[in-house]
């Protein structure tokens, strides 16, 4: 007997279903199925898919949909009665039905969502025609209420379902699985079946393909939910038989209903819809009077030829290759097409809102001359059918770029010209990759981090290039190795592997916008906006088909793509405007001066389109390009596939090397890239020189050799060789000639995308070289939120002679600007905006005050601006990154803010009351601020980390400013661009060392951590023995080096392996006390400009750097005390991964890595608790010996503490207040040994929460500290988190790994601890050198983590 499956889910039902649609419609097809339904949870997503994959695999396809019922209207939401919905089964009989599942399928998302996207009974009574439907599975309306044993309701909600679709249309599912309840429910359903004479059907309710793939299906349920497969307590299917069982498997389920089997043979006769292509919807344009839309599209082309071209506009080559174009235009029925794209160009240029064309529609003549396009086609030899070929019908695509800020007009202006309802943003969907893979498995499985980080960061991670893990178990040796020796992640690697690939989540395309002729619901369904697109797009609905499937029902798809290039271009060329009266757009600014063309053979491209990476500058300085050619065709080339060629290519550009061709006919196709094949026009051009094809026929060889299409390819193979043959060719080398070819997929790039960005970059260049000012003070306005970026733009402009100028309430706008100088000089000002807790209204209110006249002096600010609206916090920024320097020393102000905002309150006051007030000489009175004498300075030091602390980056001066060009020459990266190096690439790097950790092998052997800081921020270096021998003197704190060595970019962030040391630069000089840099001066007829400018910042600052605030002197330990290991590596390396190249046996045991651990020594006990020794912490104490090195826990102090009582007890030192004394440098203070002070109880400490982290202040608080640690303010408190050991002594260790990461990745100001429990004895471990940030979302993730009852947080007072 047959059967039809007609209740269906597919990884589309993105919480639970892990069907693949190819395979289920092949399965369906084995097992002899004519027919398949889809029926996803609430979305249909996949149904274009499965349309054509069921009749590709002889089946024929039953859309459906499983949509959500609200438990009252589908507009109210209220979480006690609204939070559940029923479940109910839709399938479309026709296209009637299709269209109203359409309609059910979008209002779900659009109108009805509420935790899921529901319908209610009167949107569904309205859309029920040329639908069928089912009582449903277990959470349907009617078997829910047959369980809650109200019979009455659900034989009342049954003749209501039966009202609106009509006995013919609306059937009783039945269901067999391992569940209690469902007897019962079958049962009562047979009853109300006899009593309302109803059909039967018999489902499944598939949810996955293969009966072993209910594990799988398990584990993604785990993934989606965030559980773990552990939790007894998790979401779960409640059997293993929810597969597409055959046909045999359902009749055994059902012997005494046969009607169900054949039932649902019958539905399937009757549902017959087609979802084919049907012809394009391109929307109305409309034309003005008198044209047709190829008439008006020719009119326009004619006068952009005119205009474009002027007198060559009757050139033959031009007016023929317009003619062929216009022509196949319109033979392939897409006039209205150029026509819209040219109204969206039309308008952004009148809007002056820059924009650009990219990818292959360079390569026609029709977008040049409508000013669609900036590269003139015939010049650069593009190839239109490369972007249009006839003998391939598609939809032309092109991708617009624009200005990122103003993306937004373009949208709007979309959604008007052609209703709101015509036009949508278009869904993605995530698939897990094969790390995500990894992780999620791994995660749900409750595998150690650390070890699952140890093998996802074995899976290459190119982007673009994404690998699947077999793929990496045949190619990674070292991959395979641990497959194959470590048995227990063989199942996680397995399992994985056969999760990669599902469908995860669902997004929004960055871009993609499809426009339609009649609103978009009549053609597909709609979802709500995803998280983060509604507030910023004004589009506000979204496709749930994604775009390949948009293209195959011929929709109009347009790219609206942000470009920040674009935007710091039109900023810069409106300063320029401004300043000099020079008008440039983006058809005018030169892509012909030989200087640009020089300034890029320096490597001065910090900045410049394209070209800025450190690879790419290099290559440039070796090229010396002489022409916009050249800079093509590096675009092109600096990728992965083609790179090898640029060492060749520059050789013969310079005649270093011959130019050697196959053929002679071959010459003058790749004479402009000397003899390398780069361009995918160049391999078209080729087969049409060389064996007589036509463009399309060229076209679609370089579609089958880039997409390795081998039936294609063999093809093409024999056509191309007899047609060679046929003109001169011998067979031997047509043959040599496409084998060639085939390797051209590894490298071919689109020639028309290559110059139009190339174009870009070269007047990027020209901007830069020609308007340096006014086009850095662009660029660093439009990065302004990437401190990384504005680091390495500021120390650009130091290079160049160009000032850039901390934020000044007096002359700083809300973004950058440039400030000119009596001198005649020009410099570039911080913007109030880019200082961070200073949001918008403060600037407003500063500026709007200020107008055009500065503030005089403190009194002025506080009478003209009303410091209220300002705000304390505010304030004290401005103060301590140097804006408000020209009214007093930044330790006054701060000492005087409360006087100073509590007198202009009261101004303004007054004022808002009509009252006098006391400022002003008109009422007689008058009140002068005067700032307090503060005898204490701040040192320069700490003022340069509060300018990196709230602005990102040094501003006033930076501590390499006076080697800056030395270094400049002399590396080959900077921290920023290490990221860019290959995996033991050979590099050259210099900075100032900044930490340094010793670190002793389990051979006993020493080796190093170091960390140099430049100017884009902090290198980490890893010092093997070998080295660490010969070069361990070199490593001084402050001290300037010369690294040679290789980049290890396998784990994480790369890292230097250190192969030699230099110390030949001159040691920085110690920036003055008064806080003057040291004068510039004349070098190689450079200005030397350390005096000024904004000094980069590291690349990262999680939290304060080692001297951004005095750090406390470490507690004295006992002089028995021993060190049982030096520090370990920094924090990133505490994941497991080890580099392939470190030495065997360099890995540090130490159950608290970077500590001092005491041994054998008696601490005197709190007088509750009976003194005890403290116990052994060897390796091993708290968890068993493990290969991996453990995360890095920096200089602390572990002091043997008793197990309080109860939580209502804190241990704490009794003896004298430790003074924390102010760090003379960068480098951390050493611990010192000593004798370990005496304990006592302290009562009363009470347990932090997220709703209250700040305890009330007692008289008796244990933890002082002197006032050089204190920041003006700031409460500051310590945090304790206590540590209890459980039965996995690997668990818990992890644990203290974890709650020492989460109490790091907080900057801040407050002290925390560990305190650990094992045995009945207790350790303290506090880190005096390292801070964090009290506050909620701490708090409830250390919550999660160990608890509510296991944290304590104290405030600190001052001694």
């Amino acid at each position: 007997m047959s059967f039809v499956h007609l209740h269906v889910h597919s990884e589309y039902s993105l919480l639970d279903g892990f069907s693949n649609i190819k395979k289920l419609t092949q399965r369906a097809a084995e097992m002899g199925m004519p027919a398949l339904a889809l029926t996803d949870h609430g979305t249909m997503f996949g149904v274009i898919e499965f349309f054509n994959a069921a009749q590709a695999a002889g089946i024929k396809p039953i859309i459906g949909l499983e949509t959500y019922m609200a438990a009252r209207t589908m507009r109210e939401r209220d979480p006690q009665e609204d939070k559940k919905s029923t479940h109910l089964l839709l399938l479309a009989e026709n296209e009637t039905g299709y269209k109203n599942l359409l309609q059910i399928a979008s209002a779900a998302q659009l109108q009805g969502f509420y935790y899921y996207p529901r319908i209610d009974h009167e949107f569904l009574a309205g859309h029920t025609a040329g639908l069928i439907a089912t009582t449903g599975c277990m959470s349907a309306e009617i078997p829910r209420l047959i369980r809650q044993d109200n019979v009455p309701a659900a034989r009342k909600r049954l003749g209501w379902y039966y009202d609106i679709f009509g006995r013919d249309n609306f059937f009783v599912e039945l269901q067999q699985h391992d569940i209690p309840e469902l007897k019962q429910v079958n049962r009562t359903l047979l009853e109300l079946g006899q009593e309302f004479g109803s059909r039967f059907i018999a489902t499944n309710d598939v949810h996955y393909i293969e009966p072993s793939d209910a594990r799988l299906q398990d584990i993604l349920l785990a993934i989606q939910t965030g559980a773990l497969l552990s939790d007894p307590n998790r979401m779960r299917m409640s059997s293993q038989d929810y597969y597409l069982r055959s046909p045999q498997e359902m009749a055994a389920l059902f012997p005494d209903i046969p009607e169900a089997m054949s039932n649902t043979l019958r539905i399937a006769e009757r549902c017959n819809l087609d979802l084919s292509f049907q012809g394009y919807h391109l929307p109305l344009f409309q034309v003005p009077d008198g044209f047709t839309a190829q008439s008006y599209l020719r009119m326009l082309c004619e006068a952009g030829l005119l205009r474009r071209y002027g007198a060559h506009a009757a050139d033959e080559v031009v007016r023929q290759r317009l003619e062929y174009e216009l022509g196949i235009i319109h033979d392939m029925g897409f006039d209205t097409y150029f026509l819209i794209v040219w109204d969206l160009c039309r308008y952004a240029r009148e809007q002056s809102i820059w924009y650009n064309a990219r990818g292959s529609a360079a390569g026609s003549i029709v977008a040049y001359t409508l000013d669609i396009t900036l590269v003139e086609p015939i010049q650069h030899g593009l190839i239109f059918e490369r972007f249009l070929n006839p003998g391939r019908i598609s939809m032309p695509d092109i991708d617009l770029d624009f200005r990122d800020d103003r993306r937004a007009e373009m949208l709007a202006y979309t959604a008007r010209k052609y209703g709101d309802d015509k036009v949508a943003q278009i869904i993605t969907f995530g698939t897990l990759g094969a790390r995500a893979a990894i992780r999620d498995v791994g995660r749900v499985m409750d595998i150690p981090l650390s070890e699952v980080d140890r093998v996802a960061k074995l899976i290459p991670n190119i982007p673009g290039k994404p690998v699947t893990i077999p793929q990496v178990l045949e190619e990674q040796v070292d991959f395979k190795q641990l497959y194959q020796t470590e048995t227990y992640l063989q199942e996680l690697i397995d399992t994985a592997a056969q999760m990669e690939g599902v469908v995860r989540n669902a997004g929004t395309h960055a871009a993609g916008v499809v426009i339609t002729d009649r609103p978009v619901i009549e053609y597909l369904p709609l979802h709500r906006p995803t998280s983060g697109t509604a507030e910023e797009s004004p589009i506000k609905t979204v496709t749930q088909f994604e775009m390949n499937v948009l293209d195959s029902l011929g929709m109009l798809k347009v790219d609206f793509l942000g470009l920040a290039t674009l935007t710091i271009m039109a900023k810069a060329c409106e300063l320029i405007r401004q300043r000099h009266g020079v008008a440039y757009s983006l058809d005018t600014i030169p892509t012909d001066d030989p200087e640009t063309y020089a300034l890029m053979g320096r490597g001065e491209t910090a900045g410049v389109f394209q070209v800025e990476g450190s690879g790419m500058r290099r290559w440039l300085m070796q090229m010396k390009p002489q022409a916009l050619e050249n800079v093509i065709a590096m675009v092109a080339l600096f990728r992965p596939g083609p790179m090898e060629f640029i060492p060749g290519y520059i050789r013969r550009m310079h005649g270093e090397e011959k130019v050697d061709y196959r053929h002679p006919l071959l010459e003058s196709i790749f004479k402009e890239t000397y003899g390398y094949p780069v361009y995918q026009e160049q391999l078209m051009f080729a087969a049409i020189q060389l064996a007589g094809y036509t463009p399309p026929e060229a076209d679609d060889l370089r579609k089958a050799i880039a997409k390795k299409i081998k039936d294609k390819l063999h093809k093409h193979e024999e056509k191309f060789v007899a047609g060679a043959v046929e003109r001169g060719v011998s067979d031997e080398n047509a043959r040599l000639i496409f084998k060639d070819w085939e390797e051209f997929a590894r490298y071919g790039f689109n020639k028309s995308h290559a110059a139009d960005y190339g174009i870009i970059a070269v007047q990027t260049a020209y901007l830069k070289l020609h308007y340096p000012v006014e086009y850095m003070t662009a660029l660093l306005g439009v990065t302004q939120n990437d401190t990384d970026k504005v680091a390495l733009y500021a120390a650009d402009c130091r290079r160049m002679g160009i000032k850039v100028e901390p934020p000044d309430i007096n002359h700083s706008g809300w973004d950058f600007t440039i400030q000119d100088h009596p001198d005649g000089k020009s410099a570039i000002r911080f913007g109030l905006g880019a200082v961070k807790n200073v949001g918008k209204a403060p600037v407003e209110a500063i500026l709007k005050a200020r107008g055009e006249r500065p503030f005089a002096d403190i009194n002025d600010l506080a009478r003209r601006v009303d410091l209220r609206a300002v705000g304390k916090r505010s304030l004290e920024c401005l103060i301590k990154v140097g804006a408000m320097d020209a009214f007093g020393t930044r330790p006054a102000l701060l000492a005087g803010l409360d006087l100073v905002t509590s007198i202009s309150g009261s101004h303004f006051r007054a004022a808002d009351m009509g009252q006098m007030s006391l400022f002003g000489a008109h009422t007689g009175v008058t009140e002068e601020i005067t700032l307090p004498k503060v005898a204490a300075e701040v040192s320069r030091r700490e003022i340069l980390n509060w300018e990196r602390e709230l602005i990102g980056l040094y501003v006033s001066d930076h501590p390499l400013s006076p080697v800056m060009d030395l270094l400049s020459e002399a590396v080959t990266h900077f921290s920023g661009q290490l990221a860019e190096a290959a995996h033991e690439e050979k590099v050259r790097v210099a900075g100032l060392v900044t930490r340094m950790r010793p670190h002793q092998t389990k051979t006993g052997k020493m080796m190093g951590f170091v960390t140099l800081e430049d100017v884009q921020g902090n290198i980490e270096l890893v010092v093997f023995p070998r080295t660490w021998e010969q070069y361990a003197e070199a490593f001084e704190i402050d001290r300037v080096l010369m690294i040679d060595g290789k980049v290890d970019a396998m784990g994480g962030d790369p890292k230097v392996l250190v192969d030699s040391v230099s110390t030949e630069l001159k040691r920085v000089v110690a920036v003055s006390g008064n806080g003057s840099p040291p004068a510039g001066g004349e070098a190689n007829g450079k200005p030397q400009t350390a005096s000024s400018g904004t000094r980069p910042q590291p690349a990262s600052t999680p939290r304060p750097p080692a001297a951004s605030a005095p750090r406390p002197a470490t507690r004295p330990v006992p002089p028995a005390a021993r060190r049982v290991s030096e520090p370990p590596p920094p924090d990133n390396w505490g994941d497991g991964k080890t580099p392939d190249t470190f030495p065997p046996g360099w890995r540090a045991q130490e159950v608290v890595p970077g500590g001092f651990v005491l041994e054998g020594q008696d601490i005197p006990a709190a007088p509750t608790a009976r003194p005890e020794p403290v116990e052994d912490l060897a390796p091993g104490a708290l968890q068993p010996e493990v290969e991996e090195p453990l995360v890095e826990l920096p200089a602390m102090v572990v002091q043997a503490v008793p197990e309080p009582e109860s939580a209502g007890e804190v241990l704490v030192p009794a003896e004298e207040p430790v003074v924390l004394p102010k760090a003379p440098s960068l480098a951390p203070p050493a611990p010192k040994p000593g004798s370990a002070p005496a304990l006592q109880t302290v009562p009363h400490a009470q347990v932090a929460t997220a709703d209250n982290p700040v305890l009330p202040e007692r008289p008796d608080l244990p933890y002082i500290l002197s006032p050089a640690a204190v920041y003006a303010g700031e409460d500051l408190h310590m945090v304790t988190v206590v540590l209890r050991p459980g039965r996995d002594k690997v668990r818990d260790n992890l644990r203290l790994r974890q709650a020492y990461g989460v109490l790091i990745s907080y900057p801040g100001h407050d002290r925390f601890a560990l305190q650990i429990f094992e045995r009945g004895r207790g350790y303290r471990v506090e880190f005096p050198n390292f801070t964090t940030g009290l506050c909620p979302e701490l708090l409830a993730r250390l919550q999660g983590l160990v608890g509510a009852d296991n944290i304590l947080v104290e405030p600190l007072t001052i001694q």
